[in-house]
C-alpha cells in the first residue's frame, strides 16, 4: 500500500504540476518579461554596479523563450512531483492518527497545512522577487534566510501538530486545533521578528509589476496545491477503498 499511495502521489503531483505550469505562464510570465525588459534598459541592474557591464552584453546561453515554456514546465514538474511523493509518506503517517477522516479530507487537511506552513508563511516574511530586483551579492544571504525560515515553520508546524493532537485528547478536537494554531502563530511571529528583514526593491520599480508578480507566484503555489490535494485524495481513497474491500 505504500508503494501504491506513493506512486499515485507523484502521478497527483505531475498533474498538479501541468495545472500550475498553465497558471504561471498564464499570469506570471507578463510579469517576468516586463521586469526583464526593465532589467535590460539598465534601470535596475540587480548588482546597482556602475563597472558591472549592461544585462545585454552577457552571453545568453538559454534564450528566453525556452526558459518560459520548456524551463519552466520543467521545473514545475520536477516540483510537483516531489511535493506529491512527500505528502504520499505524510498521508500514510497521518491516515487513521487524525480521527475517522475519509482519505480525501486528510489529504486536503495535509495540503492546507502544508502550503500555509511551506510557502505561505515564509513568503510573508520573504515574499519572491521579479528580476532586478535584488543585489547581485546578496543572494546567498537571501535564499539562506528564506530556506532557514521554511525549516523553522515546517518544524514548529510539525510540533504545533502533534502537541495538537495530544490536546485534542484531553480538550476536544475544535479547542485542540486552536491551541496548536495560536502556538505556531505566536512562535513563528517571534522568530520572523527576529530574523533580518529584506527589502531591496528599488525605489522607483513599478509596484504593479511587482504586485503582478508575487500574487501569480501565491496563485501558482496554490493551484499546486490545491489539485495536489484534491487528486490524490481521490486517488488515496480509491486505493483504500480498493484494499478495503478486497480484505472484505
Amino acid at each position: 500500500m505504500m508503494k501504491t499511495l506513493l506512486v499515485r502521489g507523484m502521478l497527483a503531483g505531475l498533474i498538479a504540476g501541468v495545472l500550475a505550469f498553465g497558471f504561471a505562464y498564464a499570469f506570471g510570465e507578463p510579469s517576468v518579461n516586463a521586469a526583464i525588459g526593465l532589467e535590460e534598459s539598465g534601470g535596475h541592474a540587480h548588482s546597482h554596479d556602475a563597472s558591472a557591464p549592461p544585462a545585454h552584453e552577457h552571453e545568453e546561453l538559454v534564450t528566453r523563450d525556452i526558459q518560459s515554456t520548456l524551463g519552466l514546465l520543467t521545473g514545475v514538474l520536477v516540483y510537483g512531483v516531489a511535493i506529491g511523493g512527500l505528502l504520499s509518506l505524510a498521508f500514510a503517517f497521518a491516515q487513521g492518527r487524525l480521527g475517522s477522516l475519509r482519505p480525501r479530507v486528510t489529504a486536503l487537511l495535509l495540503t492546507a497545512g502544508a502550503f500555509t506552513v511551506v510557502f505561505l508563511v515564509p513568503f510573508l516574511k520573504y515574499p519572491a522577487n521579479p528580476p532586478a530586483v535584488g543585489q547581485a551579492g546578496t543572494i546567498g544571504s537571501r535564499t539562506e534566510l528564506y530556506f532557514g525560515f521554511v525549516a523553522v515553520s515546517l518544524l514548529v508546524g510539525i510540533f504545533a501538530t502533534v502537541f495538537g493532537r495530544k490536546l485534542a485528547d484531553r480538550l476536544g478536537a475544535w479547542n485542540g486545533f486552536l491551541l496548536a494554531a495560536a502556538g505556531y502563530v505566536v512562535v513563528i511571529g517571534v522568530v520572523a521578528w527576529l530574523m533580518p528583514a529584506v527589502d531591496e526593491v528599488p525605489t522607483a520599480f513599478p509596484a504593479s509589476t511587482l504586485w503582478s508578480f508575487r500574487t501569480a507566484s501565491v496563485g501558482t503555489q496554490a493551484t499546486l496545491w490545491l489539485a495536489l490535494g484534491l487528486t490524490f485524495g481521490a486517488f488515496a481513497e480509491k486505493a483504500l477503498t480498493k484494499k478495503t474491500a478486497v480484505a472484505v
